[in-house]
């Protein structure tokens, strides 16, 4: 007898096939599909969807052995691989009041694993150990095919991928755009071991009142099918000392030996090998002999570490956001995947972020709040903090009306003073002048011929 098996429930075995080979993803108590599990009843193939088990975060109900977002994402639909929809955990957020924390300047924690029961999200980390899938492994593992166990697409450390976290500045999941989601944080070598600290940009602004959605993202190093991953958070920026909006993000390009070829700037997340929504392409062999694999690292132009050239123009004090909740830890000494020093690092005193990038469109934050542009101009529009939408504002004039408190300094030399809070105060004229004298004197020989008239009356009163 010849079975049909729909396109859904294929996909679904082979979800749950890719969990049984223990994939990676990443987890918090603030992401979404904590506790989901798909449930494959044995007459799956004439199901057209794949049926689900529903305990939500927010409902009490908890499953300590969830495993669906650990399945990786390829050649899939837009709607099916944006934040993992292929199995719907989109529609499992967190429970209310869980979020990532963000502490602007600091770091914050996240584990790696290949089920929600290898973390200390389960049975008191009783089930975990450094590595992603509880077992122990020499630290300087290695196999010359490829890692399997933890299935990490690579053969040793210095060949992981790298991960990122990227924010979008509104609250609805169903409002996050590629356009409006920004990488902001990355680390090399990863993943790896289980615990990994990213580091947070110093200029972050804060969130509205809701959060803000983050989202994190692995593309593997080949070592296996070249998929990606891609799932939600909720998160929110803490002891945030800026209001200057992150920039519009522009998709990055391979650019591995000719760093000029690299995306400056704000960058969007890689989305690739998919049936739609790809933003990179590449062809041929990296220079190690390997076909090229796009990732966040250096061969596509992510530094390690925060991402400080995301703005769209120089920090502006005013900053206003809960302070750290003590959540976000920051990384013990000489632990596995921890936050590096590196050449991106923010050097922000007081409320002016020093953003030293030296290509095309970048700033160059020399003291004060001053913004000199070196090379071509910045993308085009700036995301809204508050309500994430775009405007047309070139960043080489130091971004949009508002953005910014101090003076921007333009490639002619010209600056302008904005106002805090609104657009640039414009110099009064003569004739303004004039005018403004005028009113008053109006009003005050009007005020002196009322009290005239009143003390007149008074008088004729007694």
């Amino acid at each position: 007898m010849k079975l049909g098996f729909s396109k859904s429930a294929f996909v679904a075995v082979s979800l749950f096939g890719m969990a049984v080979n223990a994939h990676l993803a990443a987890w918090h108590e603030a992401m979404w599909c904590l506790n989901v599990r798909i449930f494959l009843p044995v007459s799956s193939h004439l199901a057209k969807r794949p049926t689900l088990i529903r305990p939500q975060g927010n409902t009490g109900r908890e499953d300590l052995n969830s495993y669906d977002i650990v399945s990786p994402l390829y050649q899939l639909s837009f709607r099916d691989w944006w934040f993992h929809h292929v199995n719907r955990c989109d529609e499992f957020p967190p429970a209310p009041g869980k979020f990532i924390d963000l502490p602007a300047g600091g770091t914050f924690k996240i584990e790696i694993a290949s089920n929600r029961a290898k973390t200390e999200l389960s049975y008191n980390g009783r089930d975990s150990s450094q590595w992603p899938d509880g077992e122990t492994y020499p630290e300087d593992y290695n196999v010359a095919g490829c890692i399997t166990s933890p299935n990490m697409h690579a053969q040793n450390h210095g060949r992981a991928a790298g991960t990122a976290f990227a924010i979008s500045y509104v609250s609805d999941i169903k409002q996050v755009t590629p356009q409006n989601l920004v990488v902001f944080s990355v680390r090399h070598r990863t993943p790896w071991k289980r615990v990994i600290y990213y580091d947070v940009p110093a200029a972050m602004p804060p969130c509205p009142p809701e959060g803000c959605i983050c989202a994190w993202g692995w593309v593997p190093n080949g070592c296996g099918q070249p998929n990606m991953y891609h799932q939600a958070f909720r998160c929110r920026v803490t002891n945030s000392r800026s209001n200057t909006p992150l920039a519009t993000p522009q998709p990055p390009k391979w650019c591995e030996g000719n760093p000029g070829a690299c995306t400056k700037g704000a960058k969007q997340m890689i989305y690739w090998n998919q049936l739609e929504g790809n933003n990179i392409q590449v062809d041929g062999r990296d220079s190690a002999g390997d076909f090229k694999s796009p990732g966040y690292n250096e061969k596509v132009g992510f530094a390690d570490g925060a991402q400080n050239d995301i703005f769209a123009g120089p920090a502006s004090s005013g900053g206003s956001s809960p302070p750290s909740s003590g959540g976000s830890s920051s990384p013990p000494s000489g632990s596995g995947n921890t936050a590096n020093t590196n050449t991106n690092t923010n050097t922000n005193t007081g409320s002016t972020s020093s953003n030293n990038n030296t290509g095309g469109g970048s700033t160059t934050n020399t003291g004060g709040s001053s913004t000199t542009n070196t090379g071509g101009s910045s993308s085009g529009g700036t995301t809204s903090p508050s309500t994430g939408n775009t405007s047309n504002s070139n960043a080489e004039s130091g971004g949009p009306s508002g953005s910014t408190s101090g003076s921007t300094t333009g490639s002619d030399g010209s600056t302008t003073s904005p106002a805090s809070g609104g657009s640039s105060v414009p110099s009064t004229t003569p004739r303004q002048s004039c005018q403004r004298t005028r009113r008053k004197r109006r009003q005050e020989e009007k005020m002196k011929r009322a009290l005239g008239h009143h003390h007149h009356a008074m008088k004729r009163s007694f």
